[in-house]
């Protein structure tokens, strides 16, 4: 699958969950520290929307692709992000013919603790 290129800044990569959705790991590395021990929240934010795009991505590739652009991103920071590796997932709510709307969440440790989420609307281009 196709990445945005800010998942390579990011050093984030693809992996997948039992289902087989797509789950975003990164690192902890000099380009995502933010203060001293934690997470920069724009590299949070950053992998919430790619996240987000692999899985709408991952559930257009059925229906034969198309091309994503984003309308609109609301980021809630829960927590702050440790110095540790960081998942993101997204799960699409509402998949229409021309508009998306899609929720990302970031854990670290345990998935049902998240240190921030996400609100993504997109714009699709269907091909």
């Amino acid at each position: 699958m196709k990445l945005p290129p800010y998942a390579a800044l990011l050093e984030a990569t693809l992996e997948r969950a039992e289902d087989g959705t797509p789950v975003m790991v990164m690192p902890f590395h000099p380009g995502v520290l933010g203060r001293p021990g934690f997470l920069q929240g724009g590299a949070i934010s950053g992998l919430l929307e790619v996240a987000a795009i692999a899985s709408l991505r991952h559930a257009l590739e059925s229906e034969g692709g198309g091309r994503i652009k984003p309308i609109n991103v609301t980021v809630d920071f829960m927590r702050g992000g440790r110095d540790r590796e960081t998942r993101a997932a997204g799960q699409i709510t509402r998949l229409g013919n021309r508009v998306a709307n899609v929720v990302a969440f970031a854990w670290q440790d345990d998935r049902d603790r998240p240190i921030a989420a996400a609100r993504m609307n997109y714009l699709i281009e269907r091909d």
